[in-house]
């Protein structure tokens, strides 16, 4: 029997809420542990970047919706502990600040992702959430019984 190693990462991103009608702009994950699910805009915060112009050059990257304007709503975190290489596995304390974030009603939605963290963006309706496969900070937010 191998035995795996173990590397312990925190990651810390920002994310945005987008609400219109009864439906959330979502974007489906392209990598990562969470490869295929359905996801907030947003992600990694770089070095001496501010958090709130991460969330909106996040956004812009992953949606192509610029000029949106936001407020923090909350800040979640969970664990999780995925295969990382071969015979490596990597225990990830993932913290997320979450914003509220109002967007440009003559919004243009890139729908075809962004080549790297998202396959593309969507428009969901909330009651549709439950059927869907989502990351952990959509089930918590919105109390769906997702695995993490």
């Amino acid at each position: 029997m191998s035995q795996n190693r173990v590397i312990k990462h925190t990651h810390l991103g920002v994310y945005g809420v987008m609400m219109r009608n009864n439906e959330i702009l979502l974007i489906k994950k392209a990598r990562g542990p969470h490869t295929g699910k359905w996801d907030l805009p947003g992600g990694r915060i770089e070095f001496g970047e501010e958090p709130y112009a991460a969330l909106l050059r996040e956004i812009e990257e992953e949606t192509g919706i610029a000029n949106c304007s936001g407020t923090i709503r909350t800040a979640l975190s969970y664990t999780l502990i995925y295969p990382y290489a071969e015979d490596t596995l990597e225990e990830l304390h993932h913290i997320g600040i979450i914003y509220n974030v109002d967007i440009p009603n003559d919004h243009e939605l890139r729908v075809g992702g962004d080549g790297e963290d998202s396959l593309g963006a969507c428009w969901i309706a909330i009651e549709d959430l439950p059927k869907c496969k989502v990351t952990p900070f959509l089930s918590l937010l919105f109390e769906l019984d997702a695995v993490i």
